[in-house]
């Protein structure tokens, strides 16, 4: 569950049963997350436009690596909790050694066991770069994450256009497919405006 331009650690893990790249991200190549050139191709103030977040709003920033993004939309907009989620706490100290970090009121770095505790408590969550490898049931967690009126902003490599970094295509969806994936698992998606090797689609779970 994170975030990262190349990923090689395979595991053998049931739990990411359906996903569409299902290995683990090393925690060795964890630099690559703090690289200020993401910001290029992925700025963070777009990123905080797309959420959309209502005053005093949670959001969860589902696969936060060590916190890069999380720690920019804390910080533009101080009166939203930010909950950086993920399930490496190697990850998350890293997030938390960071000065940046440190200085944040509003930025909770939390591991997989505090998602039964924010279930229907999510304004906004945040999936940068994991939807091509979370497991169904990550899926179903993530959107169980959300208040009735929320959303999930997938941001994600994009298969269909020519990248100078990121998995291979094979191991990423395009918009469209990545649209159908989230409608099979009980998703109503929409494609928005793509970023440069980014797809962007926002989502929400479909309640019966």
């Amino acid at each position: 569950m994170h975030g990262d331009p190349n990923r090689h650690a395979h595991v053998d893990d049931p739990q990411r049963a359906g996903a569409k790249q299902p290995e683990r991200f090393d925690s060795k190549k964890a630099d690559r997350l703090d690289d200020p050139s993401r910001f290029e191709y992925l700025p963070p103030e777009k990123i905080v436009a797309l959420l959309d977040l209502p005053r005093g709003a949670t959001l969860v920033d589902f696969g936060t690596g060590t916190g890069t993004f999380a720690i920019r939309v804390a910080q533009a907009r101080p009166d939203v909790t930010v909950v950086a989620l993920d399930e490496q706490p190697e990850m998350l100290e890293r997030l938390r050694a960071k000065p940046a970090a440190k200085s944040l009121a509003n930025l909770k770095p939390a591991l997989p066991d505090r998602v039964p505790a924010l279930r229907g408590l999510a304004d906004r969550v945040l999936a940068l770069n994991v939807l091509h490898e979370l497991g169904d049931d990550a899926l179903a967690a993530l959107g169980s994450l959300l208040t009735v009126e929320g959303f999930v902003i997938f941001i994600d490599w994009n298969a269909d256009v020519d990248r100078p970094a990121g998995p291979p295509r094979d191991h990423v969806y395009g918009p469209r497919e990545a649209a159908q994936r989230l409608e099979h698992q009980g998703y109503s998606a929409e494609i928005l405006e793509p970023m440069p090797y980014h797809y962007v689609l926002r989502a929400r779970p479909k309640h019966v």
